[in-house]
Parts: structure tokens; sequence; C-alpha cells
């Protein structure tokens, strides 16, 4: 569940708030054990997701680099590269 969080800190552009709530409803399915919780839990399940999601902006504003931006297309392009040669795939 938890490869799907990925580094959201230090990118041009910035995380949207789709990549910082996918993140925050990762965390909370890894943390709950379940990826649908059952009716009794999905308010709590919710609530959950949104107050992580909070947190997570509020972390992002604050924090602080000297590094210049990452490129999203260029991590992406090395995310695959750094697949395919481990699983050996060509394409």
């Amino acid at each position: 569940m938890c490869r799907n969080i990925r580094q959201l800190h230090n990118f041009d552009p910035p995380a949207s708030d789709d990549e910082v709530h996918a993140a925050a409803l990762q965390f909370v399915r890894k943390v709950s054990g379940s990826t649908k919780p059952s009716a009794a839990n999905q308010e709590a399940f919710d609530e959950a997701v949104h107050e992580i999601a909070h947190v997570v902006e509020h972390l992002l504003e604050k924090l602080v680099t000297t590094a210049p931006p990452k490129d999203r297309e260029v991590e992406a392009a090395k995310a695959r590269a750094r697949s395919a040669e481990r699983y050996g795939r060509t394409g």
C-alpha cells in the first residue's frame, strides 16, 4: 500500500491537493489495515484522511530547502529506469 506514497516536497510545480489527499488516503489505509472501511468506520476513516491531508499541507508549506526544485517528469523518468533495471523490463 505505502509504495504509492510519493515524496511531495520540493517539486515544481508544487504538490496538488489531489496528490496530498492520495498520500493521506494511503497512509490511513496502511495504519488502519483496511483499503475499504466498513460502513461503521467510514466516517472515522474519512475524517482521518481529511485531517492528515490538512497536516501534510501545512508541513509542505513550512518546509524549507536550499536545493533547487525537482522536475516531476525527470524524476518520473528516473523511477521508470530504476524499475526497468530492477525488474528487467524494457518497455
